[in-house]
C-alpha cells in the first residue's frame, strides 16, 4: 500500500472519531450563534439567522422545500456525474482515476451546494443527507496535502489545465483561483459547523487558513486573488474562531490589490480608492461585500466609503430594472455608464447573488433600507430568473430580451450558478429580520414565525400576508413579558414612488399611493425614514401591526441615457418586474407597441407558474403588408398580457420583452408570413 494511501487512511479514522467527539445536540447548532468568537468590532446591525425564521408562505417556502428535496439532491449528483466528487478521492488516494472535468474552480461547486445542505439540515433534520455530507467531507480531508493545501487539479497533476495554475502554487495567482477555491470552501465549513456542531469540515478550512497566514503577508508573497471569496470567507472564519489573523490576512488581500493590475478583477486601483464598477461583474461584488465585512470588522471607514462610492454608480447608472447587473458576455463585467444593452444583457445570476450579498451589508453597516430595496429587486426578478420552477434547470446569463434563442439548462461545464442558487435559497429566511439590542428591523414580508431575542425579551413575530401578489401585511407580536423597543418597518421605495434610489429609473405620471399604518387598530403617521417607518412603544402580548401598500401596475421609463430603453416602457407591479411572452400574445412580442395611456388589469391565475398575478391591457401589434406595392406597416389592436419575469422560459422557447415599445420606431413589425403562422 502507497504512503499516500497509509495516510489518506489515517484521515479517515481520524475524522470520524473527530467526529463523535465535537457532536453538538441539533438545538444548539440551529441558532446561528452558538459558539461565535466575541469580536471586538462588528455590525452594529445583525440579521435574524434564517434558523430562527420559518416561511409558511405560498411564495418562498414552496421554493425554500424545491430546493431541499430537488435542488440539493439534484446538483449533488451531476458533481458525481462529471467527476467534481471524484477529483477530491482521486487527491486524496481514496480511489484511482484521472482528474476530471473543464476548469481548476470545479472544487467550488460542492463546496457551495455543502453550504446550502447545510443550511437546510439546520432546521430541517435529514439524516441520509448528513450521512452524505459527512462521506463528502471525509473525501475533501482527504484530498488536503499535509500543510494545508487544497486545490484538486494540481494534486491531481492535471496537465490540460496547468496553462490556468502554472508550475508553482500561487506562479498564476490571477488565473488559478487556488484562494477562490479556499474561499468558498471556509463559507461551506461554517455553514456545516454552525448546522451540525462537527469540526470535521471547519478542521480542514482553518488548517488551510493557517497555512495561508504563512504564505500571504508582508514581506512573503504578496498577489492578490484573480477572483475574489477569500475576504469573505477569511471574515467568516474569523467570526467563528476569533483569530485575528484570519482578518487580518482578508485585509491584506483587499490591499494588496492595485495598482498595476487590470479593471478586469479590479486591481487596477486600491480599493479605498475606487469610484466605480468595473471589471467581472462576480469578482466585483464578492470584492464589494469583502470590503463591508472589513471595514465593520476592523472599524476602517475607508473601505465602507469606497463601497459607498461604487454602489451609488452601480445604482445610478449600471443597474438592470430587474436588478441584475453586468452588462456585456465579454468578461462577464461591468459595462461603461448607461450602456444596458437588453438582448445581450448578460447578468449572470451569480452576479445577483454577489450583488445580494453586497447590498445586505451595507443595509447592515448603516441601517438604510436603500439597500434592501435593491436587495429585494434582485431577488425576486434577476436572481430568480435564474432557476426553474421544478428547481432542476438554471440560467446562467437572464436577458431582458430574447428572440427565441434561450432556454434553462440542466447542467454547465462552468457550473457556478446552480451551487449557488442552492446555498442562497437555503438561507433566505436569513434575509427577513434584521435587529440591534433594542430594535427590530422588517425588512421582506412573507407569511411566517419568527422567534427573536430583542434584548432581554424573547419576541415571536408572526407575519400574515400574500406578498408579493398583495401588498397587506399583518403582523402579530407575541412576547413573554410587556417590553419596550422599537420595529422598524420598511417602506419599499416602490411604494413611494420610486423604484430604484437613483434617477437611473422613475414611473411614469402620478404614482402616488397611500400606505397605511395601524397598530391595534390605530393608524399611525406613515412618517418615512431611512426607507423605515419606527414603532417605538412597550409591546404587549397580542400587539398586531398592519401594513397596507398598495400596488398598482407602474409603467417604468430609463434614464435618458440609457439608449437601449429610449421609446420602450417596463411593467412593475409591487417588487415584480414583468415582461411579455410569445404564448400569451400570439406568437410575438417584440413588434407590440404599448401606448401611454393603456389602461392596465391584473388577474390572479393559480393555473399558471404555480400561481401569479399577471397584466392584462390592449397593445397594438405591428406588422408588414406585403400585397402593397409599398412596403407599409398595419397596425392592429390585440390583446396583451405580461408575466412576471422570473416566469419566463417554461413553456418553450421563443420571443420574450421586459422593455416594451411605446414609440413605434423602436418596435419590430413582424411578415405577413410570421403572422399568418
Amino acid at each position: 500500500m502507497s504512503a499516500k494511501r497509509i495516510l489518506s487512511l489515517w484521515i479517515v479514522v481520524a475524522l470520524f472519531y473527530g467526529t463523535m467527539l465535537h457532536r453538538c445536540d441539533a438545538k444548539s447548532g440551529q441558532s446561528g450563534e452558538t459558539n461565535r468568537a466575541e469580536l471586538k468590532k462588528n455590525y452594529p446591525i445583525k440579521p435574524v439567522p434564517h434558523s430562527r425564521v420559518e416561511l409558511s408562505d405560498k411564495f418562498w417556502a414552496p421554493r425554500i422545500e424545491t430546493n431541499r428535496k430537488v435542488t440539493i439532491p439534484y446538483a449533488f449528483n451531476k458533481c458525481e456525474e462529471t467527476g467534481r466528487i471524484s477529483n477530491f478521492a482521486i487527491a486524496g488516494g481514496l480511489t484511482e482515476g484521472k482528474h476530471r472535468g473543464d476548469f481548476p474552480f470545479d472544487d467550488t461547486d460542492p463546496y457551495k451546494i455543502l453550504e446550502g445542505a447545510s443550511y437546510s439540515l439546520s432546521v430541517h433534520p435529514d439524516p441520509e443527507l448528513e450521512k452524505y455530507l459527512d462521506e463528502l467531507i471525509t473525501k475533501i480531508a482527504a484530498a488536503q496535502e499535509s500543510d494545508g493545501y487544497l486545490y484538486t487539479c494540481r494534486t491531481n497533476k492535471c496537465e490540460r489545465l496547468k496553462k490556468w495554475y502554472g508550475d508553482k502554487r500561487w506562479s498564476k495567482l490571477n488565473d488559478s483561483h487556488e484562494l477562490y477555491n479556499m474561499g468558498h470552501l471556509y463559507e461551506a465549513a461554517v455553514a456545516h459547523y454552525l448546522a451540525t456542531g462537527k469540526r470535521t469540515l471547519l478542521d480542514v478550512a482553518t488548517k488551510n487558513a493557517d497555512f495561508l497566514c504563512d504564505e500571504f503577508g508582508s514581506d512573503k508573497c504578496e498577489k492578490w486573488p484573480g477572483h475574489q471569496v477569500i475576504e469573505m470567507g477569511l471574515a467568516k472564519l474569523y467570526r467563528v474562531t476569533g483569530k485575528e489573523k484570519y482578518l487580518k490576512l482578508a485585509k491584506f488581500f483587499l490591499d494588496t490589490r492595485g495598482p498595476g493590475g487590470g479593471g478586469y478583477s479590479q486591481s487596477h486601483k486600491k480599493v479605498i480608492e475606487q469610484n466605480e464598477a468595473v471589471g467581472h461583474a462576480v469578482r466585483a461584488t464578492y470584492m464589494y461585500s469583502g470590503m463591508a465585512d472589513v471595514a465593520m470588522l476592523t472599524g476602517e471607514q475607508a473601505y465602507l466609503d469606497a463601497a459607498e462610492r461604487i454602489w451609488n454608480n452601480v445604482v445610478g447608472r449600471k443597474l438592470y430594472v430587474t436588478g441584475g447587473v453586468g452588462a456585456t458576455g465579454h468578461g462577464e463585467a461591468f459595462s461603461k455608464d448607461y450602456e444596458l444593452p437588453n438582448t445581450t444583457a448578460y447578468c449572470e445570476t451569480c452576479a445577483s447573488i454577489g450583488n445580494m450579498f453586497w447590498n445586505h451589508r451595507m443595509f447592515l453597516a448603516n441601517g438604510n433600507a436603500k439597500y434592501i430595496d435593491v436587495m429585494e429587486r434582485t431577488l425576486y426578478n434577476a436572481f430568480l430568473s435564474g432557476i426553474s420552477l421544478e428547481g432542476n434547470s438554471f440560467f446562467y446569463p437572464n436577458p431582458l430580451e430574447s428572440h427565441g434563442n434561450h432556454k434553462r439548462s440542466g447542467w454547465f461545464s462552468c457550473a457556478c450558478c446552480p451551487g449557488n442558487i442552492v446555498r442562497f435559497i437555503a438561507s433566505l429566511p436569513g434575509y427577513v429580520y434584521a435587529q440591534t439590542d433594542d430594535t427590530l428591523y422588517v425588512n421582506l414580508f412573507a407569511a411566517g414565525t419568527s422567534t427573536i431575542d430583542v434584548g432581554k425579551n424573547k419576541v415571536c413575530v408572526v407575519q400574515e400576508t400574500k406578498y408579493p401578489w398583495d401588498g397587506a401585511v399583518k403582523m402579530t407580536i407575541q412576547t413573554e413579558q410587556p417590553g419596550t423597543f422599537g420595529i422598524y418597518v420598511r417602506i419599499p421605495g416602490w411604494a413611494q414612488g420610486r423604484p430604484v434610489p437613483s434617477d437611473l429609473y422613475r414611473y411614469l405620471g402620478d404614482v402616488k399611493s397611500q400606505v397605511s399604518l395601524r397598530v391595534n387598530g390605530d393608524s399611525l403617521p406613515v412618517k418615512v425614514e431611512k426607507g423605515y417607518v419606527r414603532i417605538e412603544r412597550k409591546w404587549n402580548d397580542g400587539d398586531v401591526i398592519e401594513l397596507d401598500l398598495p400596488m398598482p401596475i407602474h409603467l417604468v421609463l430609463a434614464h435618458e441615457k440609457v439608449n437601449a430603453d429610449v421609446g420602450r416602457v417596463a411593467l412593475e407591479r409591487g417588487p415584480i418586474v414583468y415582461c411579455a411572452e410569445w404564448p400569451d400574445n400570439n406568437g410575438h412580442v417584440l413588434n407590440l407597441i404599448m401606448p401611454d395611456n393603456t389602461k392596465l388589469t391584473t388577474e390572479y391565475r393559480k393555473d399558471m407558474f404555480n400561481g401569479v398575478t399577471v397584466v392584462r391591457a390592449k397593445a397594438v401589434a405591428l406588422s408588414y403588408d406585403k400585397d402593397a406595392k409599398n412596403v407599409s406597416v398595419l397596425k392592429k389592436e390585440q390583446d396583451f398580457m405580461a408575466i412576471p419575469y422570473y416566469a419566463w422560459a417554461h413553456r418553450g422557447p421563443g420571443e420574450m420583452t421586459v422593455w416594451i415599445a411605446r414609440d413605434e420606431s423602436v418596435a419590430e413589425p413582424i411578415s405577413s408570413e410570421d403572422k399568418d403562422s
